[in-house]
């Protein structure tokens, strides 16, 4: 029984010690993707890289290397039990500053000293037995394989004192944290991490040093690793959790949901198909199939049921862990309108669709539609099949001759097919906007098949039927189109994100100033959020939520302009932006459209000021389109450097500042 019972616990050691390789590598991998910018998340990630390379190396040992191999391993090993304490510790200092309460010197210098006794505890145990010694243990009772540990040796209680010695200062630089925190979230969150926060040094710690010979592998041994194995797994879980919100700009709310989204199909997952894999391929038959055969089967078949009981499960437990009552509906509203929501392209397929039934209906090969209410207030070919399609020029030059051909409300009488230029066209009205004036959206043209319109009836009426298709289809673009544009305009101007509560969730400190511009008017501009409005802005240069609705009207550069625009807010915001696109110019002289020096202010005069296309200003610039979206971020950045420049010189020079020149 007892031989049955170690070798049953033997193989949940080696199952749960990959399991906890798995969460701390996954975990790790989250903090590397998420936020690496954010000095907690940095550390942390110190933190389980230790807990990763000791775990990897447990492993390894699990699948019973040499006893050379063996002993290097157990040694290797020490890189994360060597490096832990300092790790901590530094995690402790950066949750202090965090805080509010960074180092003046001090801390930062024992870290440093910190990871230099952990380098010389690592070097010695590594390379000499001043530390640890090896020592061969008796053969293993389930298959009678080689084994060894390490003993303590001469200056292993100097380890032993300086891990309890810095963990335990650590802990105590997080219980100063969360005395610092203001709010009862940031409090219970910090909380929770001081709970958490010592597992990972006492998972890792080689207790097993301590033991006697082969006492690690009797019954009572492999049973303590276990419990300490499992306990270690749920406490990884647990510490993620509050270090995740550490340096996010996105909502609470969308933190806890990355995160459990992230465990279930990513930690949980791999876990689940590494439980399959060593259960069955050990077995001796199942289904009357050698386990080994019968592994890729159960992975793929417990992987695949896994992923579809998520799926079915995240919205009820989404809606349980982090919504209230009130809050699940207006999320599912918002997500039922990204679900709605068609890209251009798919609608332009629909529309290429119903114009390749429409030539196959009427035995023709070429068929268009064209709108008037495009962005820059002309016609523009939307979607078109066929070889004979129409000049663009032409419907430019021709476009109010098309628009005044039919009324602009549809009558009985005024739904009718018409010729020009080789084509029957057709209009197309919108069915919403029922008080508008002008309910004409476009016009459907087909390759005339005779000179005279020969429709029969019942072509008239399936005619009318595909225009209707094309109509509501084109109706949908340019709706989407303005919500897309609304969007762009209004989301830089939310200006409470995560980070700038998390400014407010902890008592003063000696912090030094964050890297922000302070308005005349008291307003802390934070950088990142003010690149965006400057985007949102330029884009809607000449009209829009983005320039009407944008927070940059709360400069004083934009009010000490209002008085030479006629006191008008957006033009005077529009004056502001035109005055530090001229900053962009070169000091050459002459512009040139393919001189590099002159890439940035020709990109902002042509989309922004011009307004022409992308696709236009790519080719007049000769740049590939993913180099020109890369140039026009820089072109934006540095319109958004110029207008924080501009208004520090406003706050300091305000008496000595000439007035910006109107702009229409």
């Amino acid at each position: 029984m007892d031989v049955f019972l170690i070798a049953l616990f033997t193989q949940t050691n080696e199952v749960l010690a990959s399991g906890i390789v798995i969460v701390a590598a996954s975990i790790l991998l989250y903090n590397l993707t998420r936020n690496l910018d954010n000095r907690v998340a940095r550390t942390s990630s110190v933190v389980l890289a230790c807990v990763t390379v000791t775990y990897i190396c447990d492993v390894f040992i699990a699948l019973g290397p040499g006893l050379g191999a063996y002993i290097s391993t157990l040694r290797l090993q020490w890189v994360g039990i060597a490096f832990m304490p300092a790790a901590l510790f530094h995690l402790s200092d950066a949750l202090l500053a965090t805080t509010g309460l960074p180092s003046r010197g001090r801390r930062r210098r024992l870290i440093r000293a910190l990871y230099g006794f952990s380098a010389g505890f690592l070097v010695l145990a590594a390379f000499s037995n001043t530390l640890v010694n090896p020592v061969v243990l008796p053969p293993n009772l389930i298959d009678g394989r080689m084994a060894a540990g390490l003993r303590g040796s001469t200056l292993f209680p100097v380890f032993v004192f300086y891990t309890v010695f810095i963990s335990s200062f650590a802990l105590y630089n997080v219980n100063r944290a969360r005395l610092r925190c203001l709010t009862r979230s940031t409090r219970r969150r910090m909380g929770y991490l001081q709970i958490a926060f010592l597992t990972p040094v006492i998972g890792i710690f080689p207790f097993s040093t301590l033991l006697g010979a082969g006492e690690e592998f009797s019954l009572l041994g492999l049973a303590v690793v276990n419990l300490t194995n499992i306990i270690v797994i749920l406490m990884l879980l647990f510490l993620a959790y509050p270090l995740s919100f550490f340096g996010s700009r996105i909502p609470d709310r969308a933190v806890k949901i990355e995160l459990l989204r992230f465990i279930l199909r990513g930690p949980a997952t791999g876990i689940l198909a590494l439980v399959t894999i060593v259960f069955t391929s050990n077995a001796a038959r199942i289904l009357s199939l050698p386990g080994e055969d019968f592994t890729p089967f159960a992975v793929v078949a417990v992987v695949l049921l896994w992923q579809w009981s998520v799926h079915l499960m995240l919205p009820r437990l989404e809606q349980w862990l982090v919504y209230n009552g009130e809050e699940y509906p207006q999320i599912a509203r918002l997500q039922m309108l990204t679900e709605r929501l068609l890209t251009r392209s798919d609608l332009q397929q629909l529309l290429d669709v119903t114009l390749g039934a429409v030539c196959d209906d009427l035995r023709v090969n070429t068929a268009f539609v064209t709108t008037f209410q495009n962005e820059e207030g002309r016609a523009e070919v939307i979607a078109a099949v066929g070889p004979a399609r129409p000049d663009t020029q032409l419907f430019i030059d021709e476009a109010d001759l098309l628009a005044s051909n039919w009324p602009a409300q549809p009558t009985e009488s005024g739904w009718r097919v018409s010729s020009w230029h080789g084509y029957w066209i057709v209009p197309l009205y919108t069915a919403r906007h029922q008080t508008d004036s002008n309910r004409l959206l476009g016009i459907m043209g087909i390759q005339a098949r005779a000179a005279e319109i020969d429709l029969s009836p019942d072509e008239q009426e399936r005619l009318q039927r595909f225009a209707a298709r094309a109509a509501q289809t084109l109706d949908d673009i340019l709706l989407q189109a303005e919500i897309y544009a609304a969007l762009e305009g209004l989301l830089p101007q939310f200006s409470v994100t995560r980070s700038v509560a998390a400014e407010i969730e902890f008592k003063p400190g000696h912090a030094a100033p964050p890297p922000q511009v302070t308005s005349d008017n008291g307003l802390l501009i934070d950088k990142v959020q003010f690149k965006e409005q400057v985007k949102a802005a330029l884009k809607h240069y000449w009209g829009g939520s983005g320039l009407t609705g944008s927070r940059l009207l709360e400069l004083r550069l934009v009010r000490d302009a209002m008085a030479a625009n006629e006191n008008n807010a957006a033009r005077a915001l529009r004056a502001v932006l035109k005055s530090a696109i001229e900053q962009q110019k070169p000091s050459d002289g002459e512009r040139k459209v393919y001189s590099s020096e002159w890439t940035i202010y020709n990109i902002l005069e042509m989309r922004f000021i011009e307004r022409e296309k992308v696709r236009d200003v790519a080719l007049k610039l000769a740049l590939s389109e993913p180099t020109f979206f890369r140039r026009q971020d820089e072109a934006i950045n540095a319109v958004a450097e110029t207008l924080l420049e501009m208004e520090r010189s406003a706050s300091q020079t305000a008496s000595t500042r000439t007035p910006l020149t109107p702009v229409p």
